[in-house]
């Protein structure tokens, strides 16, 4: 079973002041994973490491975010996306970010009723729904879906034109892979608990993963 603590003489924050959690999983064998929870650094060890295998990793993985760059940061963790206006605001700033502002939904919200898809468009009306299950992953996730049906207000259909208008979102292909892997997971009735908790909450960086010897 997974447990979570800090050992004696381990750091309780990052260099920059948030707080760290350490998380031990017995189903984690050899490797460690690094990454960021609301605004928490966490990192997911082994159970049966010792308190010095711990500090050495701990030290190491929070190396290793700080290298990664400011995904992790508390400014980073907060959410331009809440309310339905706030997600309205945020996508017409997409759209003139990446597609001139051309895409002018005349509605864009949150909805609960969206279990197959991530998001959807009705171009004849010019509405825009995202799954209330996109709201604890990452934003640059959440931003590629939003995107996503933004750019059906053009292009209705998944074409090349389609997909030119989403090659300017730099996120795009990761995007789509990490919402690849959500689905294979669910599909298969897995859990991120099972693994230390690395797909769980609200990410604001991405994992990065060591192997341990």
């Amino acid at each position: 079973m997974a447990g979570a603590g800090i050992n004696e003489g381990t750091p309780v924050t990052t260099s920059d002041g948030s707080p760290v959690e350490v998380r031990r999983s017995a189903r984690r064998r050899r490797t460690v994973a690094a990454f960021w929870e609301n605004g928490t650094a966490v990192v997911a060890i082994p159970a049966h490491f010792s308190g010095a295998q711990e500090r050495e990793w701990v030290h190491r993985m929070l190396e290793k975010l700080r290298l990664q760059g400011g995904r992790g940061s508390k400014a980073a963790g907060k959410r331009r996306t809440g309310s339905d206006a706030e997600l309205a605001a945020h996508a017409a700033a997409l759209s003139a970010q990446y597609l001139g502002g051309r895409a002018v939904p005349a509605s864009v919200r949150w909805v609960t009723n969206q279990n197959s898809r991530w998001g959807s468009a009705t171009p004849s009306e010019g509405t825009i729904r995202l799954s209330h299950k996109l709201r604890p992953m990452p934003q640059w996730v959440i931003d590629y879906v939003l995107l996503h049906e933004l750019a059906h207000l053009l292009v209705a259909a998944h074409n090349a034109a389609f997909w030119r208008l989403l090659s300017a979102y730099p996120e795009t292909e990761r995007a789509k892979a990490f919402l690849e892997g959500v689905s294979f997971a669910t599909a298969r009735g897995l859990s991120a608990e099972q693994d230390g908790g690395e797909a769980a909450g609200d990410l604001t960086a991405d994992v990065v993963e060591a192997a341990a010897h």
